[in-house]
């Protein structure tokens, strides 16, 4: 008889698998269309929401077309607080589950034509556990960590900081109010990801979101030259005019 332990073990491992196929099949999708998809991780109260409702808004500002699909557990709330930034949003409810999946992304795609979009960001359900373990199809994966949390939550959750390609510290004005040891910060994420690159912002005040935009354009730069040349090495069939200029 298979024990229990091991049962459950072969059937993360089968959902794992399930989800890891769909998010190659989505990551095709994405850069067939030339759109640069940032998945957002956090615990709750990093500041997300505020951080991205002020990231949309400032990019549509910038003639970037961007849009964003939010897990909760329940209610619609934070999609309805970022379509406030004029971007289009989608609320994902999970109902119970902590953390977003690829079928679940590729279900609220719906009807939106990604040749329209250049960037499309998710913001995951606030967690650093799940969330760790599921590929979204995104092509950059960003962890938060506010200057409330403490300087080891880097230490403490070293998976999801690990599997990131990039941190954020948020709340960056009230550093000085909470005694936040910003070396201490650095030197966690460092000893969990070494030469991550860590960006500092407050979205209340705009502090560092300059150097975050900074940092996306950089970043969607060198992947839509690294799939030009995949392209190059290896051509896929897609249609005349499915891959969009930015």
């Amino acid at each position: 008889m298979t024990a229990p332990t091991t049962r459950i073990v072969e059937v993360r491992a089968g959902i794992l698998k399930k989800n890891d196929e769909l998010a190659r099949a989505l990551r095709q999708r994405f850069e067939a269309s030339g759109t640069f998809v940032v998945n957002l991780v956090s615990s709750p109260g990093t500041g997300k929401t505020a951080f991205l409702e002020r990231t949309l808004r400032e990019l549509l500002d910038r003639g970037v077309r961007v849009a964003a699909l939010v897990g909760d557990l329940e209610t619609d709330n934070d999609a309805q607080r970022l379509a406030r930034s004029g971007a289009p949003a989608r609320q994902i409810n999970t109902h119970g589950r902590c953390h977003l999946e690829a079928e679940m992304i590729d279900s609220f795609l719906g009807e939106w034509a990604l040749d329209d979009l250049d960037v499309l960001f998710i913001e995951n359900v606030g967690n650093l556990v799940c969330p760790a373990s599921y590929d979204l199809g995104e092509a950059l994966r960003v962890a938060m960590l506010s200057v409330t949390e403490g300087e080891d939550k880097p230490l403490k959750y070293p998976t999801m900081f690990n599997s990131a390609d990039v941190a954020v510290i948020t709340k960056i004005d009230l550093a000085e109010a909470c005694e936040f040891d910003h070396a201490a910060a650095r030197a966690s994420i460092e000893s969990v990801r070494p030469g991550m690159e860590v960006v500092d912002v407050s979205a209340r005040r705009g502090t560092g979101m300059d150097t975050w935009y900074a940092l996306l354009e950089t970043r969607r730069a060198v992947w839509r030259t690294q799939h030009d040349l995949d392209m190059i090495a290896s051509p896929l069939p897609v249609t005349a005019g499915a891959i969009s200029a930015p």
